[in-house]
């Protein structure tokens, strides 16, 4: 409680302000390590840092964190909100290696319809020049319907 009654002073105003943060995993899955979270708690005093706030408390379990965070009235929490959660997640998945459950590239599909040359053109480009193979020609019903009256 002694951290509680800090109050900080800016040019013009004096302050006390702080937010509760609950980051849920999607689903509720139970992806969180020890070490994820340990790492999670790095990541995210750095960007407290970045936006002059204080992260005051960080606890979190398996499928949740939460986060006590005593910030100046200049920071915008939406702004902090999507900083922390963009900053983690980018980190996490770089620093993690592949597995199952955090940062896992999984094989790209891909299905078209229509112009497939021009399509396939398109997705190459797009994915760096990755080969994409050719689309199974789709055959017309044209020639099975009869056309008698």
């Amino acid at each position: 409680m002694g951290d509680m009654r800090k109050i900080r002073t800016g040019r013009h105003c004096t302050f006390v302000m702080h937010v509760h943060l609950v980051f849920v995993t999607k689903f509720r899955h139970k992806v969180f390590t020890d070490a994820h979270l340990r790492r999670m708690e790095e990541i995210m005093r750095s960007v407290c840092t970045d936006f002059e706030c204080e992260l005051v408390e960080f606890n979190g379990e398996d499928n949740h964190v939460h986060l006590l965070v005593n910030f100046p009235p200049k920071v915008a929490v939406t702004k902090l909100v999507n900083s922390l959660k963009g900053v983690s997640s980018r980190r996490l998945r770089l620093g993690a290696p592949p597995g199952r459950r955090l940062g896992e590239s999984s094989p790209t599909w891909y299905a078209t319809t229509g112009r497939p040359t021009s399509s396939r053109k398109v997705i190459a480009r797009v994915m760096g020049g990755v080969a994409v193979s050719a689309p199974v020609p789709a055959t017309t019903r044209a020639s099975t319907i009869d056309s008698g009256p």
